[in-house]
């Protein structure tokens, strides 16, 4: 879209139950993503992760960004169904996928699922885990997906699902998690303090088809790596 367009105004519908936004990130199978979605989910595309929501035969209610990683192509047919975008300038401080993340939550979703946000470089990997520590979402099930791992922070309480010898990290996001107690893994944890500098929390197991997790302070990295 030309810088100075007219932006078509967004859709409204507030308090959407679950706000999916596709990020141009890496996913290791585009068909595992197929399980993780719903026909009420409303669909945001980060810029460049129009591609993976195309692929997908998924139309996006809104695409946010600056469109300098949106192929022409992809564009074109974006342009062409009339689906709202919302660009920005290159030179801003946001990423786009955070700029897409302040939309979904003018929306008030119960829960946001973020795809394509893993892998590839490491600093947006990080970066996009460090925006879970956004005060705004607490309350909010928001998570990071690829299809083969999940990523969310736990502040209270968190639950997974999965099957038997599921792994499940649970890593303490830049200081110590006291009272961590787990129900439904392999090396129970009962209240007790898990410390940035060691790695007591990686590769549990899962027992079963969920696990829970209960902590009383801190912000507490969970990754869950679903057996292929």
């Amino acid at each position: 879209m030309p810088e100075g367009r007219p932006q078509p105004a967004l859709l409204t519908m507030e308090n959407t139950s679950r706000v999916v936004i596709f990020a141009n990130g890496l996913v290791p199978d585009p068909d595992k993503l197929r399980p993780l979605l719903t026909s009420n989910d409303f669909i945001l595309c980060a810029d460049g992760g129009t591609r993976l929501a195309l692929a997908l035969d998924l139309t996006p209610h809104a695409v946010i960004g600056d469109m300098d990683s949106i192929a022409g192509a992809d564009l074109a047919r974006i342009e062409a169904a009339r689906i709202p975008m919302r660009q920005f300038p290159q030179d801003k401080d946001e990423t786009d996928l955070q700029l897409a993340l302040q939309v979904a939550l003018e929306r008030k979703p119960h829960a946001i699922l973020i795809l394509g946000a893993l892998g590839g470089r490491l600093d947006h990997t990080l970066g996009n885990l460090s925006m879970l520590t956004d005060p705004r979402l607490s309350g909010i099930d928001c998570r990071l997906d690829d299809g083969v791992e999940e990523a969310f922070l736990c502040q209270t309480h968190a639950g997974v699902r999965g099957r038997p010898g599921d792994l499940v990290s649970l890593i303490p996001w830049g200081s110590p998690v006291t009272g961590v107690r787990t129900d439904g893994l392999r090396w129970h944890l009962a209240g007790e303090t898990l410390y940035p500098d060691k790695t007591r929390g990686i590769s549990n197991e899962m027992l079963g088809g969920s696990a829970a997790i209960d902590i009383k302070r801190g912000f507490l990295l969970v990754i869950h790596s679903r057996r292929s």
